[in-house]
């Protein structure tokens, strides 16, 4: 891989951004593909950048048959995240979990008696206020958030960027009254009745759960089934509507 190649494959990563290196297997000429742009050697060929594409669409790494030979495209995809905002005793549970569904799971609450290193091991824990943390981790359509906090002082910021950003699920947990109440606040802030609507309220699938374990487990089967539309094929959704 050329110096340049590998630093603007590490800038994409380092930006959370998807970036597909299509190289020519007999001479190692390049291009780097995005999902609007595409630049090098083999740019030039619309079947090379089409393939990349799809490789970039499906996350996957494959050597492809294209018009300029044999090409090996490598897919840099960002892990899908899981923001948790309040580290109680839900978050104590749902956060190994989903780290163990491939989620990159960051968990922020100011309070440091929550959110101490030890509740959470091998996990990010950020202790800055929920809308400041928001805005630095810029949720994307890789992202989930999750509210757990009960406090609207730490629940409706976050919520807030979350539901201007394209995540693709937003959950927050509380009764249906204590949605209601939410729904006025957040509208005065300014979030209209569709961007709302995206919000999973109460969160979880509806299994019966009680404790903090099985609220976590239904909190991670939504977020599951979130991702698995996010991942279906588009003709398959077609058909399915």
């Amino acid at each position: 891989m050329k110096l340049e190649t590998l630093k603007a494959v590490q800038a994409a990563r380092d930006g959370r951004q998807a970036i597909v290196l299509a190289k020519r297997i007999a001479d190692g000429a390049e291009a780097l593909v995005r999902t609007d742009t595409a630049e090098g050697d083999l740019a030039a060929h619309a079947d090379v950048v089409a393939l990349a594409r799809d490789a970039l669409a499906s996350g996957r790494s494959d050597t492809v048959d294209t018009s300029v030979g044999k090409v090996f495209l490598q897919a840099f995809i960002p892990p899908q995240r899981l923001i948790v905002v309040g580290a109680v005793h839900i978050a104590q549970a749902l956060v190994p979990m989903a780290a163990m569904t491939g989620l990159d799971v960051i968990v922020i609450d100011p309070r440091r008696a929550f959110a101490a290193d030890y509740r959470f091991p091998n996990v990010t824990v950020l202790q800055d206020w929920p809308d400041e943390a928001m805005e630095k981790l810029k949720p994307d359509a890789t992202t989930a958030v999750v509210t757990l906090t009960h406090d609207p002082k730490l629940d409706d910021p976050a919520l807030d960027v979350a539901l201007r950003s394209e995540a693709f699920y937003v959950g927050s947990l509380g009764s249906r009254r204590t949605h209601d109440k939410r729904k006025a606040r957040l509208s005065e802030a300014g979030i209209t009745e569709a961007q709302f609507a995206r919000i999973h309220g109460p969160v979880g699938l509806n299994i019966g759960a009680k404790s903090p374990a099985e609220i976590a487990i239904s909190i991670l089967a939504e977020i599951i089934q979130a991702r698995a539309a996010l991942n279906e094929p588009a003709e398959r959704k077609v058909k399915a509507a």
